[in-house]
Order: C-alpha cells, then sequence, then structure tokens
C-alpha cells in the first residue's frame, strides 16, 4: 500500500472506532435524563437508583469517547494536512461552536451533576443532566454540519491565491441540506444505541431475577424508545436517500450496484454477480422499491453506475469516479439488516412481557404438561408470588420470558453500534475518489511531506493505544453493568403505592 492507502487505513479505523462512544453517549445522556425527571415526578427511590446506575456507564462512556476524539484530531494535522488547510476556514466555525458551547455544556453541567446530588434541589440536579444532554446533541449538530459540508459543500467560495476554501455564508452551512437530512437519522441512531445497550444490561439482570424494581422500568423504556427510534432511523434514512440521490448519484447507484439507468428500479436484498454488474448469478428484489427511496415516486429512473461516469468525467475531467462497489453495496445491507435485528429483538421483549406474549407462554407451557390450549390459563400475579409480578414464581418479574432470549438481548447490544459503524463506512467510502465532494479529491487531501513508514508507526501507536482504551472501556463497563444499581436504602423496600402493592413491583 502507498501513502494514500495507509492514511486511509488510519483514518476508517480511528473514525469508526471513536464513533462507537459517541452514540452511547448521546443517547444515554436523555435516557438518564428521563430517569431522573421520573424520580424528581414520582418520588420513587428505584428511579433514583436507576438514574445513578446508568449514568454512571454513561460517565465511563462519556470519558472514552473523549480520550477517542482527542487522539482522532491528531492524525488531520499529521496526515491530511493538505486536507486541513483546505477546509480550515470552513471547519473553523462549526467546529469552534462546538468546543465553547456544547462541550462546554456538557462538560460543565455534567460536573454539576456528578457532585450535586443531595447538594442540589432535585429539579435543579435533573435540569443539570438534561442541560448536559442538550449539549451532547448539539455537539453533534456542530460536528455534522462540518462532514456534511464534504459531502454537499455550500457557504464558500475558493481563494485562486491560497487554493483555499473560505466561508462565506455560515447559515447556509448550519442549514445544508445534507445536514438537516444526517441529523435526525444519527440522532435516532444514537437513541437505538444506548437503548440496546440497557436493554441488553437488564436482560442480563432480569433473566438472573435480580435488581427488578429497576431493571422492569429501565428495560420498559429502552425497548420503546429502541421502536420509536427504529422508526425514526427509517423514516430520517429515507429523507437522507433521496437528498444522497440528487447530491451524489454516484454513492446511489453504488449502493445498489446498479451500473445501467432504469426506471422502474428494483432494490435488490441480495445479490451475487459479477463486479463489472454484466453477470448475476443469484438476486432477490423488491420490485420498484429502489425508485421510491431514490426519488420519492414507485416509477422514477435511477442513474446507473456507467452514466454517472461519463457525466462526472464531462464534468470533472478523465478519471475514475466509481467507489468500491462491493463495499458500498454490502456495508448498505449491514447497516439496515443490524439495525432491523437489534429493533426485532425489543420488539420481541415488549411482547413476551405484555400480557398477550404472557397468554401465549402460559398456553405453551400448558399443552407441554398434557392440558388442552383452551384449559390453560394465562400466568397470573396469584400463580406468580408476590402482588404484581409476572412469571412462575422462581425467577420474578420476566422469568415466563425463555431463558434463551434473554441471551439474545445480551448478545444483540452490539448490533446498532454495527449498524453505525457500516453506515459511516458507506458514507465515506461511497463518497470516493472525493474528500470534499467534487472540490477536493481524496489523493490531493493527503500530507505530502509524511512518509507512509511514519503513518504506519503512528496507524501502530493508535492501535496499541486504541486496544488499551477499549480493554479499560470493556472492563469498566462490564463490572459495572454485572454489580447493579446501589443497595435499597433502608425501609425503600417496605414503601407501599396508594393501592397497596409493595413499591418494587409498582412499575
Amino acid at each position: 500500500m502507498d501513502q494514500l492507502d495507509i492514511a486511509r487505513w488510519q483514518f476508517g479505523i480511528t473514525t469508526v472506532y471513536h464513533f462507537i462512544f459517541v452514540p452511547i453517549t448521546i443517547g444515554l445522556s436523555v435516557l438518564v435524563a428521563i430517569l431522573e425527571t421520573a424520580y424528581v415526578r414520582t418520588g420513587k427511590e428505584p428511579y433514583k437508583r436507576a438514574t445513578k446506575f446508568w449514568g454512571k456507564l454513561f460517565l465511563i462512556n462519556f470519558a472514552l469517547g473523549v480520550a477517542t476524539g482527542i487522539v482522532q484530531e491528531f492524525q488531520f494535522g499529521m496526515a491530511w494536512s493538505d486536507y486541513s488547510r483546505y477546509v480550515g476556514d470552513i471547519f473553523g466555525a462549526p467546529l469552534a461552536i462546538e468546543g465553547l458551547l456544547a462541550f462546554f455544556l456538557e462538560s460543565t453541567f455534567l460536573g454539576l451533576w456528578i457532585f450535586g446530588w443531595d447538594r442540589l434541589p432535585k429539579r435543579v440536579h435533573a435540569a443539570t443532566i438534561w442541560v448536559a444532554a442538550i449539549g451532547t446533541v448539539l455537539s453533534a449538530y456542530f460536528i455534522l454540519a462540518a462532514n456534511s459540508w464534504m459531502q454537499h459543500p455550500v457557504g464558500y467560495q475558493i481563494n485562486e491565491d491560497t487554493g483555499r476554501a473560505e466561508l462565506t455564508n455560515f447559515p447556509a452551512v448550519l442549514t445544508n441540506s445534507t445536514t438537516l437530512g444526517a441529523f435526525p437519522h444519527v440522532v435516532f441512531a444514537a437513541f437505538m444505541t444506548a437503548a440496546a445497550l440497557m436493554i441488553g444490561v437488564c436482560a442480563w439482570h432480569l433473566g438472573r431475577g435480580r435488581n427488578q424494581d429497576v431493571m422492569r422500568p429501565s428495560l420498559k423504556l429502552a425497548a420503546w424508545v429502541m421502536l420509536v427510534a427504529a422508526v425514526g432511523t427509517v423514516i430520517s434514512g429515507d429523507i437522507q436517500a433521496k437528498i444522497m440521490t440528487e447530491q451524489q448519484p454516484m454513492k446511489m447507484a453504488a449502493a445498489e450496484a446498479l451500473y445501467d439507468t432504469v426506471a422502474p428500479a428494483s432494490f435488490s436484498v441480495f445479490t451475487i454477480g459479477s463486479l463489472d454488474g454484466k453477470n448475476e448469478v443469484f438476486s432477490i428484489r423488491v420490485p420498484r422499491l429502489l425508485s421510491y427511496l431514490a426519488t420519492g415516486s414507485w416509477d422514477g429512473e435511477v442513474e446507473g453506475i456507467n452514466d454517472v461516469q461519463r457525466a462526472e468525467e464531462a464534468r470533472y475531467g478523465p478519471g475514475n469516479y466509481r467507489p468500491s462497489v462491493p463495499v458500498t453495496y454490502w456495508s448498505f445491507r449491514l447497516m439496515i439488516g443490524t439495525g432491523l435485528a437489534a429493533a426485532a429483538v425489543a420488539a420481541g421483549l415488549l411482547f413476551l412481557i405484555g400480557r398477550p406474549g404472557r397468554w401465549l407462554i402460559g398456553t405453551m407451557r400448558g399443552a407441554r404438561r398434557g392440558r388442552s390450549a383452551t384449559g390453560a390459563a394465562p400466568i397470573s400475579p396469584t400463580a406468580a408470588g408476590p402482588a404484581g409480578s409476572v412469571g412462575t414464581g422462581d425467577g420474578g418479574w420476566g422469568s415466563h420470558v425463555p431463558r434463551w432470549l434473554w441471551r439474545v438481548a445480551v448478545w444483540a447490544i452490539p448490533l446498532p453500534i454495527l449498524a453505525n459503524s457500516f453506515g459511516w463506512i458507506f458514507t465515506e467510502m461511497g463518497r470516493q475518489p472525493w474528500v470534499v465532494y467534487g472540490a477536493l479529491r481524496t489523493a490531493d487531501g493527503v500530507s505530502p511531506s509524511v512518509s507512509g513508514a511514519t503513518i504506519v508507526l503512528s496507524l501502530a501507536v493508535f492501535t496499541l493505544l486504541y486496544g488499551a482504551l477499549a480493554v479499560v472501556e470493556f472492563g469498566l463497563m462490564v463490572k459495572y453493568a454485572k454489580a447493579g444499581p446501589e443497595a435499597v436504602p433502608s425501609g425503600a423496600e417496605d414503601e407501599t403505592t396508594a393501592d397497596g402493592r409493595p413499591l418494587a413491583f409498582a412499575y
């Protein structure tokens, strides 16, 4: 590999690794704020314990996200100096605001939240985590504004003397249509990522009958957030696809491995064929779906790779404007597939812990014991044990859920993380050969004075550093996730609700 290939590998590895932590931070900050708000409004101790428990995992992840973000910045100045020089005037404004405003809100109010327990009034303390959560979301917006400028540069002019892009319209950068399409998609995906983590940890505890007063409401909250966010991700993704087709037709064509322009265009769920698109061995397709995704019409025309290549050559001069088709094709499908799989796990858990699921499991168990389906009674609170709990009595709430499904929920934690990673790989690889679409080629953004050996050395250092951080992150998250929430305060286990039910089962 030459210097450019090594620099691209370094950028890809550091960026994908950093973005493992970002969506968890965004999503968990809001979920923790919701739980503390529930505690302030109801005064129920389990909500306070849930807030502190998930807040601890949030803080661990936040610290690692900051560390990996700082390291990521080093590579821009070292391996991509020409790129940094070209975009510096544009990126300076949104990234400065991100650091001075958004990160200031995050760090300052997180400090107040951490040290303000039992020192600040409840409502003021809850407000601090909401301000910190708003800071994380704003931080994402300003960073996405910078990235979206690479996808669709607006509000600038080229200085002929310096060869740099110079900012002429900052509001245009902040209201870039690409930013407005990408922001909700990324935020909804972040909620899915945090919800998957919460669901998996709850599943680990509930499968063992532990900490049910905290894990039960946390599971319900996370599962509903997952499903709502999944719907939002699909809708925002559809909007983003249409924007992408208009601005980067080659990326959409490569995402489908569509070589010839067609109307209407089908969407291939799975295709095996030659890389040039001339031979197709096997394919599963949804008729007209690609036309709708790209144009909003079921009969819309979608340009193929060959036609877009000719148009790009006519506009920008001779060259290969095709990205890696296998990478874009499969990263697009893996992004969708892993995201939908995570949502399916959440839907399955919500169904089984609800009344229809309890009835179904009870009926199936009754049938296995030799009773007729009509004679099998649903699991009832009386049969389950403690008032208001659900199960067979051996594991408390949720013990009727098949144990394998709890395991699936735990192993599903990485699914949205993978979806995020595949999404960013698709976004960045599908834009090639441009680092700033239509303005600066990737080959022209690499540092001319830095040798490939130097980049390899820095990549090795980054790999070792990130490996050490991964061990620390994973170890701390697993340790505190398994430890569970803090012990029930003295006397709290005896509290009851207005109807006399134990507080632990009143969720």
